[in-house]
Formats: C-alpha cells, structure tokens, sequence
C-alpha cells in the first residue's frame, strides 16, 4: 500500500510534469490528493521540500545504476580514475539500462518531462536538466579516455559525444511524446545505433584485447 508521503511525491511531480515546477502550488498538490494544505506540510515542509525528495530519489536511482554497469557515478573532475576504467561494453549497458528507466519509471518519467519543460525558465533547473539528462560532457570526458587508451580511433571527443548521444535523445523524445510507443522498438533502434557507433569507431584490436585479458582476470579468480 502506497503511503500517504509517497503519494504526495508522486503527485506532485505528475502535476510538475504537466504545469511546471513554478506553475504548480502546494494548494494545488493537496486538493488533487483531497487533503489540505496542512495535512500535507506533516509529511514535507514546502514545496522545495518535495522537490529536494524527487531530485535525491532520482540521483540515487542513477547512482545504483552507475554502480552496477561499472561506469562513473560522478563527473570526471571528482572521479578521474573511474573515467580511465570504463569501457565500451559497460557504456553501452548503462546506456541501455538508462534508456529504459527514462521511458518505463514513472518517476524517472515524469522528472525528465518536468526538467524538459523548466529548463528554460530557470537556470538551476537548466543544469539539472544538463547534469541528469543532457550527460553530454559526461560521455565527451569518457571518450576522451578511450581516445587516449586508444580503445577508440582518434577524433574529437566532443564530435563523438555528439554523434553518440544525439539519437538517444531524439529516441527518447519520439518515445516519451507519443504513450503508444512501441519501448521494445525504441530500444531496439537505440541498441542498434550504439553497435553501429562501436564498429566505426572503436579501435577493435584494442577492444578485443581487453575482452581477453578481462576473461583471463575472471577465470583466475574462478
């Protein structure tokens, strides 16, 4: 059973989602869920407050992930080693993965669409929306990595950055605009967009020595 805090939350970002951060008052998240104004500020102080709560469930969410494919959970000035160990197939799996948090979370959902609409009206949600959806530096300071270790061909990262992420937002959008969407086709696209970036430009020999030394280090701690 969902608790009345966790319905607040849920609440509030739909409406977030639908009218905007700014736009949207605590009166209006407590008539929507038929409470007052007071019954509500027993579970959060204000409407930052809530705010604040969906950013950290978010950011942790992003966080187990990272985690789990191996990929840095930080921006490079704050992990720089974590960026030299990243290779092409853990990218690949947590991009995969994020894709479908962003289109099958509601949560998850409804905070991009949120982002995507203040991103202009305010400068703060601006860089949220560059920090946890944008990623473009992100990807450009990963590749920039693979180029030195020559996992990748040399290029600029930036350009590769670009060329690596664009469809992914463009895929997500077409998803996210239209509720009959085919995912599974949407992901498909995306697999198929990221195998296809792989095979032209990464340093293949390079790649396959890593698979195999990578093997090697398994079966030693078998």
């Amino acid at each position: 059973m969902t608790s009345t805090k966790e319905s607040i939350l849920y609440t509030a970002l739909r409406l977030f989602a639908r009218d905007g951060y700014e736009a949207t008052s605590v009166s209006d998240i407590a008539g929507e869920l038929g409470m007052t104004k007071g019954a509500l500020y027993k579970h959060y102080k204000n409407k930052r407050d809530i705010f604040e709560s969906i950013f950290e469930r978010v950011y942790q969410e992003d966080v187990v992930q990272a985690k789990k494919y191996g990929v840095p959970v930080d921006v490079f000035e704050k992990v720089p080693s974590a960026f030299k160990n990243t290779s092409l197939e853990q990218l690949k799996n947590y991009i995969e993965a994020r894709f479908r948090v962003w289109l099958e979370d509601e949560l998850a959902r409804n905070f991009r669409k949120m982002l995507t609409l203040e991103q202009y009206r305010s400068p703060e949600m601006g860089g949220l929306y560059k920090r946890c959806v944008g990623q473009d530096s992100y990807i450009e300071d990963l590749f920039r990595q693979m180029i030195k270790q020559g996992v990748l061909k040399k290029n600029d990262p930036k350009l590769l950055a670009l060329e690596f992420f664009a469809p992914f937002h463009l895929l997500l959008n077409m998803a996210m605009a239209d509720e009959e969407s085919d995912i599974e086709e949407a992901a498909g696209l995306l697999t198929a967009h990221i195998d296809r970036f792989i095979d032209n430009n990464a340093n293949i020999a390079k790649v396959a020595k890593a698979k195999k030394a990578k093997g090697v280090i398994r079966k030693k701690g078998v």
